[in-house]
């Protein structure tokens, strides 16, 4: 094997999986560049919109929710 002998793994389908944990990360903002770059690269546009729209629906219902909870608790 000389040194331009490169090894090439197959490209994974891009998965609605896959963008969640992208989004996931994202929220948190903990991504390294190097998990980014990756992503960035196996991940479906697409899939990420919708992920991203439902990580906020999530978001928004959980803190209506409780300050719902809060606001009924000192009633």
């Amino acid at each position: 094997m000389s040194g331009a002998d490169v090894i090439v793994e197959p490209m994974k389908k891009p998965s609605l999986w896959r963008s969640l944990q992208a989004v996931a990360w994202s929220f948190l903002g903990i991504r390294s560049r190097a998990g980014f770059q990756d992503d960035a690269a196996k991940v479906n546009p697409l899939h990420v919109l919708l992920a991203g729209v439902l990580a906020v629906l999530v978001l928004v219902v959980s803190l209506i929710g409780l300050a719902t909870w809060v606001v009924g608790k000192s009633a």
